[in-house]
């Protein structure tokens, strides 16, 4: 019997995120099957899965901003969504949430005050994410991959313990990829959480542990080096595949 039966067995270590029982049903039609895992603190965890598999939806219920069903989701032991959380979490969509009319460095001052953090870390920030270069850049202007990351900065000012993001590196290219990919490393190593979806298998590789999706199911929850040994397969496209497989 496969173990893609998503529910995932507890884990030792406190979960960041714990999701219980989670349905979700959009437009008449169930999209999240009954969703159980945990998600480690201080880790980068991937979730990964082709796209319309669930993966933005199951986002959206973590940070509170999905109707869902049945279930239980727990984010730093409060109820998704709650008003502690929200200085807490961090959420960075898909499509970028700034003001295009504004350079990238107005837009980071605004959120700050929004957000009460100090000025300084708006400076701070713009390094993280590398747009030194673009700071008095209208957000209009840039490309795609660098408003993306004007998006990411928004979400880093408050230093969030949780952060959830959506396909983050879409768009960037390779070297930016991968060093966005360290950004995240360094933020886990500082004690952050870190939940990134993608659809590309490859930068599972980045990651600590993996969350599997296959349409609205968890097919997986557990290391890359894991992963390997429990399919004998060397890649971890390959790996996903066995998944499958077992699952039918």
């Amino acid at each position: 019997m496969s173990r893609a039966v998503d529910e995932i067995e507890p884990q030792s270590v406190t979960p960041a995120i714990e999701v219980d029982g989670l349905r979700v049903r959009r437009g008449g039609r169930e999209v999240l099957h009954g969703l159980g895992f945990g998600v480690a603190p201080g880790r980068v965890t991937g979730l990964l899965g082709p796209s319309g598999c669930g993966k933005s939806t199951l986002m959206r219920a973590i940070v509170g901003v999905q109707v869902v069903e049945s279930g239980r989701i727990a984010v730093l032991g409060s109820p998704a969504g709650s008003p502690p959380l929200r200085s807490r979490v961090g959420y960075v969509t898909q499509a970028p949430s700034v003001y295009g009319d504004l350079s990238v460095r107005e837009n980071l001052r605004y959120f700050a005050r929004v957000l009460g953090v100090p000025p300084s870390r708006v400076e701070a920030t713009i390094e993280t994410v590398a747009l030194g270069e673009q700071a008095d850049q209208v957000v209009s202007s840039l490309s795609g991959g660098q408003s993306a990351r004007v998006s990411l900065a928004t979400a880093l000012l408050g230093e969030p313990e949780v952060l959830v993001l959506d396909e983050p590196t879409v768009g960037l290219d390779p070297v930016l990829r991968r060093d966005l990919w360290a950004t995240f490393a360094e933020l886990a190593a500082a004690g952050a959480t870190l939940l990134v979806s993608s659809h590309v298998m490859d930068e599972a590789e980045h990651c600590d542990e993996l969350l599997l999706m296959r349409e609205g199911h968890l097919l997986a929850s557990e290391s890359p080096a894991a992963l390997r040994e429990r399919t004998g397969r060397e890649q971890l496209d390959e790996a996903f595949l066995a998944l499958i497989e077992e699952a039918r």
